[in-house]
């Protein structure tokens, strides 16, 4: 019997198993798909040659995770390319607010300079603890800080509204647009409490490690993650869908890369009542319509400053992002959705053929949706860049449920492993005080269905590892 099996090889999967070989105990990975990497990976979606990111495409979560931070990859072939600015937000009249790497060049460059002054304030105590404050966010809610006073000073403002906080706080478009441009990737409508937490994260990464990505696509993150472990020992069975705990080898425990709803397709009813009840309520959150384009030339933004960032937030100002995911909660499609656009051959000539560049984007749906929103991304595009759409080679398409068919986890097109609003993060995938161990015996879950929540940071396999050890393995071995 070995000591511990993983069910599914997405980054929380891997970081599981990577956590387990490391600390001496014997361990498989079983992937359902012939590669490796859940939301990291990377295909020819277009057009031979032209590499794009299925899921997840920019990466300042991985490089500030704990976990992954102390991680040998680049010797195993992971190389980061930071653009020089975070994100940019473009409005009608040609200009645009620019996310740059430095706090204060962004502070100086909005249009009213006491907005500089008050988003200076906002992140300069995050920044100045920014790995402390983001190894407390990316962890379990029942344990101690290591910064508490500097936590505690991030969740006054973080607990509110976006939508409050920068319209009471903010006096012109640049500042409003950027903070509410970083909350709407919490899949939230702006006016939910915590989205202003959101915000300040993502900024404060900007400012810190900028908003980087993988030389080469999201796969490279996790070949390095998969490389790394068949070095320390482990092994890696692809090509493996798992359906019930029989088909499994023995094991003393396995940890499931897994939402609730397939956690329950499996187990059936070996879970006690009580606990199938509240994995049977566990919500899932609005949906993503994902598209990925092979173009003739860079987009031809109004604003040029434009492509100097590596991602664009497509939408106007905050009040036009509030509009696009309220709809979205209040279960419609917009009709000028928040387009969230990478560009990642700017800075990645690995990515395309030369002179030629491959676009990634998406927006958000309700949960479930089976529209086609190309035409609407693109009118969007095209409003913020005229000559975008002459630009086109070719395009790939996901609808929310087609994302579901690619990927299980991605319940009605939710890329997030669930809704993560105030309760549903502190109650992540039930409300316990070791939310990874289930009421069976040596079965664990590891997804991002678990604190801390989604995102490409492996937090959520590192600290379900940590829990099977405490709970079962190190006991087995005494």
């Amino acid at each position: 019997m070995q000591d511990s099996i993983v069910v599914g090889s997405g980054p929380n999967g891997l970081a599981a198993a990577i956590f387990l070989q490391k600390a001496g105990y014997s361990t498989t990975i079983y992937e359902s798909k012939e590669k490796i990497g859940g939301g990291a990976r990377s295909s020819e979606l277009t057009l031979k040659g032209f590499t794009h990111d299925i899921c997840s495409a920019v990466y300042p979560l991985s490089r500030a995770s704990p976990f992954f931070r102390d991680l040998p990859l680049e010797q195993f072939g992971l190389e980061w390319i930071t653009p020089p600015a975070a994100f940019a937000n473009p409005f009608d009249d040609g200009t645009a607010a620019i996310v740059w790497n430095s706090l204060e060049e962004t502070a100086s460059s909005f249009d009213n300079r006491l907005d500089g002054e008050h988003y200076s304030s906002l992140l300069s105590g995050f920044l100045k603890n920014s790995k402390e404050i983001i190894g407390d966010i990316l962890g379990p809610i029942a344990r101690l800080p290591k910064k508490p006073i500097d936590l505690l000073s991030f969740a006054v403002k973080a607990v509110v509204s976006v939508s409050s906080y920068a319209q009471n706080t903010f006096r012109g478009k640049d500042a409003r647009a950027i903070l509410g441009g970083s909350a709407a990737h919490s899949m939230l409508s702006l006016e939910e409490p915590l989205t202003n937490g959101f915000a300040m994260i993502l900024l404060g990464l900007a400012h810190s490690i900028g908003w980087p990505i993988p030389k080469g696509g999201a796969q490279k993150i996790a070949d390095s993650l998969g490389d790394y472990f068949i070095s320390l020992g482990g092994r890696i069975e692809t090509d493996f869908e798992v359906k019930s705990l029989s088909e499994l080898p023995q094991a003393k425990v396995v940890l499931f890369d897994l939402t609730p709803r397939q956690i329950l397709r499996i187990f059936g009813d070996g879970f006690p009542n009580w606990y199938s009840r509240s994995l049977g309520s566990f919500k899932y959150g609005p949906g993503v319509y994902k598209l990925d384009y092979a173009l003739d030339g860079p987009i031809p933004w109004k604003s040029e400053e434009c492509l100097k960032a590596g991602t664009v937030h497509v939408c106007g100002t905050l009040r036009d992002i509030m509009i696009s995911e309220r709809s979205v909660w209040d279960g419609r499609e917009p009709e000028k959705p928040f387009v969230i656009v990478a560009q990642h051959s700017l800075f990645d000539k690995t990515r395309a053929p030369d002179g030629k560049h491959t676009v990634w984007a998406y927006c958000h749906v309700p949960n479930g949706s089976d529209v086609d929103m190309h035409r609407r991304i693109e009118s969007q595009i095209e409003r913020f860049a005229p000559g975008f759409q002459s630009k086109i080679l070719a395009r790939h398409t996901f609808t929310a449920m087609e994302l579901e068919d690619y990927n299980p986890n991605y319940v009605g097109g939710d890329i997030n492993g669930g809704l993560q609003n105030l309760w549903q993060t502190i109650s992540r995938p039930v409300l316990s005080l070791s939310p990874y161990k289930t009421p069976i015996k040596g079965i664990y879950i590891c997804s991002s269905s678990t604190p801390p929540g989604g995102g490409v940071h492996g937090m959520c396999g590192y600290y379900a590892a940590k829990s099977a050890i405490s709970n079962e393995l190190s006991k087995k071995r005494r």
